[in-house]
Protein backbone atom coordinates (compact mmCIF):
# COMPACT_ATOMS: atom_id res chain seq x y z
CA UNK A 1 0.00 0.00 0.00
CA UNK A 2 1.30 3.47 -0.46
CA UNK A 3 1.18 6.07 1.66
CA UNK A 4 0.47 8.48 -1.09
CA UNK A 5 -0.60 7.95 -4.26
CA UNK A 6 -1.01 10.77 -7.03
CA UNK A 7 -3.80 10.12 -9.29
CA UNK A 8 -3.98 11.84 -12.61
CA UNK A 9 -6.62 10.76 -15.50
CA UNK A 10 -5.33 12.00 -19.00
CA UNK A 11 -6.83 12.54 -22.05
CA UNK A 12 -4.00 14.78 -24.95
CA UNK A 13 -2.69 16.42 -22.22
CA UNK A 14 0.96 16.54 -23.86
CA UNK A 15 1.43 20.26 -23.78
CA UNK A 16 1.14 19.88 -19.75
CA UNK A 17 1.67 16.50 -18.60
CA UNK A 18 5.36 16.84 -17.80
CA UNK A 19 4.56 20.02 -15.82
CA UNK A 20 1.89 18.48 -13.44
CA UNK A 21 4.15 15.01 -12.41
CA UNK A 22 7.19 17.29 -11.86
CA UNK A 23 5.37 20.00 -9.77
CA UNK A 24 3.14 16.53 -7.79
CA UNK A 25 7.13 15.46 -7.53
CA UNK A 26 7.85 18.61 -5.72
CA UNK A 27 5.48 18.96 -3.46
CA UNK A 28 4.94 15.15 -2.25
CA UNK A 29 8.55 13.65 -2.88
CA UNK A 30 7.73 10.40 -0.86
CA UNK A 31 4.17 10.11 -3.34
CA UNK A 32 3.65 7.50 -6.25
CA UNK A 33 2.53 9.21 -9.66
CA UNK A 34 -0.09 7.47 -11.34
CA UNK A 35 -1.33 8.75 -14.96
CA UNK A 36 -4.13 6.83 -16.35
CA UNK A 37 -4.17 7.24 -19.89
CA UNK A 38 -7.63 7.58 -21.69
CA UNK A 39 -6.82 6.66 -25.22
CA UNK A 40 -5.14 10.18 -25.66
CA UNK A 41 -3.88 10.49 -29.47
CA UNK A 42 -1.16 12.58 -28.68
CA UNK A 43 2.19 12.00 -27.14
CA UNK A 44 0.47 12.28 -23.09
CA UNK A 45 1.90 8.60 -22.39
CA UNK A 46 5.11 8.81 -23.56
CA UNK A 47 5.55 11.92 -21.89
CA UNK A 48 4.60 10.82 -18.59
CA UNK A 49 6.77 7.93 -18.62
CA UNK A 50 9.41 9.68 -19.09
CA UNK A 51 8.84 12.03 -16.53
CA UNK A 52 8.83 9.18 -14.15
CA UNK A 53 4.95 8.53 -13.60
CA UNK A 54 3.55 4.95 -13.35
CA UNK A 55 1.98 4.38 -16.50
CA UNK A 56 -1.69 2.74 -17.02
CA UNK A 57 -4.32 2.53 -19.60
CA UNK A 58 -8.39 3.09 -19.73
CA UNK A 59 -9.88 2.17 -22.64
CA UNK A 60 -13.55 3.12 -22.04
CA UNK A 61 -14.09 6.78 -22.51
CA UNK A 62 -15.00 9.33 -20.17
CA UNK A 63 -13.15 10.55 -16.99
CA UNK A 64 -15.50 8.83 -14.82
CA UNK A 65 -14.57 5.59 -16.24
CA UNK A 66 -11.03 6.39 -15.59
CA UNK A 67 -11.37 7.33 -11.68
CA UNK A 68 -13.08 4.23 -11.32
CA UNK A 69 -10.72 1.92 -12.68
CA UNK A 70 -8.23 4.31 -10.73
CA UNK A 71 -9.96 3.42 -6.97
CA UNK A 72 -9.98 -0.27 -7.89
CA UNK A 73 -6.32 -1.07 -9.04
CA UNK A 74 -4.18 1.48 -6.32
CA UNK A 75 -4.34 1.04 -2.69
CA UNK A 76 -3.28 4.16 -0.75
CA UNK A 77 -3.36 5.33 2.83
CA UNK A 78 -4.47 9.29 1.30
CA UNK A 79 -5.43 9.70 -2.58
CA UNK A 80 -4.59 12.85 -4.23
CA UNK A 81 -6.35 13.32 -7.56
CA UNK A 82 -5.57 16.32 -9.74
CA UNK A 83 -6.54 16.78 -13.24
CA UNK A 84 -3.39 16.72 -15.84
CA UNK A 85 -3.99 20.52 -17.51
CA UNK A 86 -1.63 22.25 -15.51
CA UNK A 87 -4.78 24.44 -13.68
CA UNK A 88 -3.84 23.69 -10.15
CA UNK A 89 -1.03 25.51 -8.02
CA UNK A 90 -0.03 22.25 -6.25
CA UNK A 91 1.39 24.67 -2.88
CA UNK A 92 -1.49 23.32 -0.85
CA UNK A 93 -0.83 19.51 -1.53
CA UNK A 94 0.55 18.57 1.66
CA UNK A 95 -1.86 20.66 3.28
CA UNK A 96 -4.73 18.42 1.84
CA UNK A 97 -2.84 15.09 2.73
CA UNK A 98 -2.11 15.89 5.51
CA UNK A 99 -6.02 16.65 6.70
CA UNK A 100 -6.89 12.86 5.55
CA UNK A 101 -3.26 11.35 7.21
CA UNK A 102 -3.49 13.21 10.30
CA UNK A 103 -6.76 15.02 10.92
CA UNK A 104 -9.53 11.93 9.78
CA UNK A 105 -11.01 13.87 6.90
CA UNK A 106 -12.81 11.79 4.19
CA UNK A 107 -12.30 13.98 1.60
CA UNK A 108 -10.53 17.52 0.95
CA UNK A 109 -11.99 19.90 -1.41
CA UNK A 110 -9.58 21.98 -3.28
CA UNK A 111 -11.55 24.95 -3.35
CA UNK A 112 -10.81 27.11 -6.52
CA UNK A 113 -13.86 29.11 -6.26
CA UNK A 114 -12.79 30.93 -2.69
CA UNK A 115 -9.75 32.02 -5.08
CA UNK A 116 -8.50 33.12 -8.30
CA UNK A 117 -10.85 30.67 -9.85
CA UNK A 118 -13.89 33.44 -11.27
CA UNK A 119 -10.42 36.07 -12.61
CA UNK A 120 -8.74 33.36 -14.28
CA UNK A 121 -11.40 30.98 -16.10
CA UNK A 122 -12.63 32.70 -19.33
CA UNK A 123 -15.48 31.09 -19.94
CA UNK A 124 -18.58 33.10 -18.31
CA UNK A 125 -20.79 29.70 -18.20
CA UNK A 126 -18.45 27.63 -15.85
CA UNK A 127 -18.46 30.25 -13.82
CA UNK A 128 -22.15 30.45 -13.40
CA UNK A 129 -22.19 27.17 -13.78
CA UNK A 130 -20.21 26.14 -10.38
CA UNK A 131 -21.92 28.84 -8.50
CA UNK A 132 -25.35 27.41 -9.13
CA UNK A 133 -24.25 24.02 -8.46
CA UNK A 134 -22.27 24.97 -5.08
CA UNK A 135 -26.05 26.74 -4.11
CA UNK A 136 -27.95 23.89 -5.42
CA UNK A 137 -26.15 20.94 -4.31
CA UNK A 138 -25.19 22.93 -0.93
CA UNK A 139 -29.11 23.90 -0.55
CA UNK A 140 -30.92 20.70 -1.21
CA UNK A 141 -28.28 18.43 0.66
CA UNK A 142 -27.72 21.38 3.78
CA UNK A 143 -23.85 21.12 3.66
CA UNK A 144 -21.06 23.67 3.13
CA UNK A 145 -19.11 22.28 -0.21
CA UNK A 146 -17.00 25.25 -1.23
CA UNK A 147 -16.46 23.99 -4.61
CA UNK A 148 -18.68 21.09 -6.17
CA UNK A 149 -16.91 20.18 -9.45
CA UNK A 150 -12.92 20.52 -8.38
CA UNK A 151 -11.06 17.57 -9.62
CA UNK A 152 -8.46 18.84 -6.88
CA UNK A 153 -9.04 16.30 -4.21
CA UNK A 154 -7.28 14.32 -1.31
CA UNK A 155 -9.15 11.22 -0.48
CA UNK A 156 -8.85 8.61 2.13
CA UNK A 157 -8.64 5.21 1.51
CA UNK A 158 -12.09 4.74 3.32
CA UNK A 159 -13.94 6.80 1.03
CA UNK A 160 -12.06 5.52 -2.55
CA UNK A 161 -13.44 2.15 -1.73
CA UNK A 162 -16.99 2.56 -0.42
CA UNK A 163 -17.52 4.79 -3.02
CA UNK A 164 -19.46 3.36 -5.60
CA UNK A 165 -18.26 5.19 -9.48
CA UNK A 166 -22.10 5.26 -11.65
CA UNK A 167 -20.82 8.68 -13.72
CA UNK A 168 -19.23 8.01 -17.34
CA UNK A 169 -17.54 11.82 -17.30
CA UNK A 170 -17.30 14.73 -16.02
CA UNK A 171 -20.39 14.35 -13.37
CA UNK A 172 -18.33 12.33 -11.18
CA UNK A 173 -17.53 15.16 -9.09
CA UNK A 174 -21.19 16.26 -8.38
CA UNK A 175 -21.33 12.27 -7.30
CA UNK A 176 -18.58 12.04 -5.02
CA UNK A 177 -19.36 15.22 -3.45
CA UNK A 178 -22.97 13.82 -2.28
CA UNK A 179 -21.78 10.59 -1.96
CA UNK A 180 -19.61 12.05 1.31
CA UNK A 181 -22.12 14.74 2.47
CA UNK A 182 -24.84 11.60 2.20
CA UNK A 183 -22.64 9.49 4.62
CA UNK A 184 -21.91 12.00 6.88
CA UNK A 185 -18.27 11.43 5.88
CA UNK A 186 -15.65 14.04 7.24
CA UNK A 187 -15.20 17.09 4.40
CA UNK A 188 -12.40 19.94 4.70
CA UNK A 189 -11.78 22.61 1.92
CA UNK A 190 -8.94 24.03 1.41
CA UNK A 191 -8.28 26.91 -0.65
CA UNK A 192 -6.91 26.49 -3.71
CA UNK A 193 -5.07 28.53 -6.43
CA UNK A 194 -6.32 28.23 -10.13
CA UNK A 195 -5.05 28.85 -13.18
CA UNK A 196 -6.24 28.82 -16.58
CA UNK A 197 -4.92 26.58 -19.08
CA UNK A 198 -1.85 27.72 -20.67
CA UNK A 199 -2.34 28.71 -24.72
CA UNK A 200 -2.72 25.78 -26.74
CA UNK A 201 -4.39 23.28 -24.22
CA UNK A 202 -8.09 22.83 -24.76
CA UNK A 203 -10.24 22.13 -22.56
CA UNK A 204 -12.51 18.39 -22.63
CA UNK A 205 -15.83 20.14 -21.22
CA UNK A 206 -18.68 20.45 -23.02
CA UNK A 207 -20.13 23.45 -21.31
CA UNK A 208 -23.81 22.94 -22.07
CA UNK A 209 -23.66 19.38 -22.91
CA UNK A 210 -21.76 18.05 -19.60
CA UNK A 211 -23.48 20.95 -17.84
CA UNK A 212 -26.97 19.25 -18.28
CA UNK A 213 -25.27 15.92 -17.29
CA UNK A 214 -24.16 17.24 -14.12
CA UNK A 215 -27.52 18.83 -13.41
CA UNK A 216 -29.50 15.83 -14.32
CA UNK A 217 -26.74 14.18 -12.01
CA UNK A 218 -27.36 15.95 -9.10
CA UNK A 219 -31.47 15.68 -9.17
CA UNK A 220 -30.62 11.88 -9.69
CA UNK A 221 -28.89 11.40 -6.37
CA UNK A 222 -31.12 13.74 -4.63
CA UNK A 223 -34.03 11.51 -5.42
CA UNK A 224 -32.11 8.80 -4.26
CA UNK A 225 -30.82 10.15 -1.70
CA UNK A 226 -33.50 12.45 -0.27
CA UNK A 227 -35.93 10.57 -1.47
CA UNK A 228 -38.88 12.02 1.07
CA UNK A 229 -37.95 15.47 0.10
CA UNK A 230 -37.99 14.79 -3.64
CA UNK A 231 -41.14 12.82 -3.86
CA UNK A 232 -43.07 14.77 -0.78
CA UNK A 233 -42.22 18.10 -3.05
CA UNK A 234 -43.71 16.20 -6.17
CA UNK A 235 -47.06 15.42 -3.24
CA UNK A 236 -47.59 18.82 -2.54
CA UNK A 237 -47.01 20.40 -5.52
CA UNK A 238 -50.18 17.53 -6.86
CA UNK A 239 -52.07 18.37 -3.51
CA UNK A 240 -52.13 22.03 -4.37
CA UNK A 241 -53.24 21.66 -7.91
CA UNK A 242 -55.89 18.82 -7.33
CA UNK A 243 -57.37 21.73 -4.26
CA UNK A 244 -57.12 24.27 -6.91
CA UNK A 245 -59.09 22.40 -8.80
CA UNK A 246 -61.43 21.58 -6.44
CA UNK A 247 -61.89 24.56 -4.70
CA UNK A 248 -64.33 26.15 -7.50
CA UNK A 249 -66.48 22.82 -8.01
CA UNK A 250 -67.11 22.68 -4.46
CA UNK A 251 -67.95 26.94 -4.08
CA UNK A 252 -70.48 26.12 -6.75
CA UNK A 253 -72.02 23.08 -5.47
CA UNK A 254 -72.91 25.07 -2.38
CA UNK A 255 -74.26 27.87 -3.94
CA UNK A 256 -76.57 25.85 -6.84
CA UNK A 257 -76.41 22.31 -5.25
CA UNK A 258 -74.97 21.02 -8.90
CA UNK A 259 -71.59 19.90 -10.00
CA UNK A 260 -71.72 21.04 -13.50
CA UNK A 261 -68.21 20.06 -14.33
CA UNK A 262 -67.87 15.97 -13.37
CA UNK A 263 -64.64 15.60 -15.79
CA UNK A 264 -62.65 19.17 -13.87
CA UNK A 265 -64.24 16.47 -10.57
CA UNK A 266 -62.49 13.60 -11.88
CA UNK A 267 -59.25 14.80 -12.96
CA UNK A 268 -58.62 16.67 -9.68
CA UNK A 269 -59.66 13.58 -7.90
CA UNK A 270 -57.18 11.23 -9.31
CA UNK A 271 -54.41 14.28 -9.38
CA UNK A 272 -54.86 13.77 -5.22
CA UNK A 273 -54.22 10.50 -5.72
CA UNK A 274 -51.32 10.83 -7.48
CA UNK A 275 -50.19 12.97 -4.91
CA UNK A 276 -51.25 10.67 -1.90
CA UNK A 277 -49.11 7.61 -3.82
CA UNK A 278 -45.79 10.20 -4.16
CA UNK A 279 -45.98 10.78 -0.49
CA UNK A 280 -46.32 7.29 0.28
CA UNK A 281 -43.39 6.50 -2.03
CA UNK A 282 -41.17 8.84 -0.63
CA UNK A 283 -41.58 7.59 3.24
CA UNK A 284 -41.73 4.34 2.40
CA UNK A 285 -38.06 4.90 -0.07
CA UNK A 286 -36.49 7.12 3.07
CA UNK A 287 -37.09 4.10 5.26
CA UNK A 288 -35.09 1.94 3.09
CA UNK A 289 -32.45 4.78 2.35
CA UNK A 290 -32.08 4.88 6.38
CA UNK A 291 -31.56 0.78 6.32
CA UNK A 292 -28.76 1.77 3.29
CA UNK A 293 -27.27 4.11 5.87
CA UNK A 294 -26.87 1.91 8.42
CA UNK A 295 -25.39 -1.19 6.19
CA UNK A 296 -22.55 2.11 5.05
CA UNK A 297 -21.48 2.48 8.31
CA UNK A 298 -20.63 -1.14 8.63
CA UNK A 299 -19.26 -1.54 5.17
CA UNK A 300 -17.09 1.20 5.95
CA UNK A 301 -15.87 -0.13 9.55
CA UNK A 302 -15.17 -3.53 7.59
CA UNK A 303 -12.84 -0.98 5.24
CA UNK A 304 -11.23 0.58 7.83
CA UNK A 305 -10.36 -3.13 9.52
CA UNK A 306 -9.45 -3.96 5.85
CA UNK A 307 -7.13 -1.15 5.26
CA UNK A 308 -5.46 -1.74 9.06
CA UNK A 309 -4.96 -5.44 7.94
CA UNK A 310 -2.90 -4.00 4.84
CA UNK A 311 -0.88 -2.11 6.46
CA UNK A 312 0.29 -4.34 9.43
CA UNK A 313 1.27 -6.92 6.27
CA UNK A 314 3.19 -4.35 4.79
CA UNK A 315 5.03 -3.53 7.98
CA UNK A 316 5.86 -7.24 8.47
Amino acid sequence: MDKIAVLIPCYNEEQTIEKVIKDAKAALPEAVIYVYNNNSKDRTEEIAKAAGAVVRNEYKQGKGNVIRRMFREINAECYLMIDGDDTYDLSTAREMTDLVLKHNADMVVGDRLSSTYFTENKRPFHNFGNSLMRWAINSLFKSDIRDIMTGYRALSFEFVKTFPVFSKGFEIETEMTIHAVNYNMQVENVVATYRDRPDGSVSKLNTFSDGMKVIRKMFTLYKNYRPFNFFGLIALVLALIAVGLMIPIVIEYFETGLVPRFPTLIASGFIGIAGVQSFFTGFMLSVINSKDIKDFEYRFTRVYDHKKSIMKEKDL
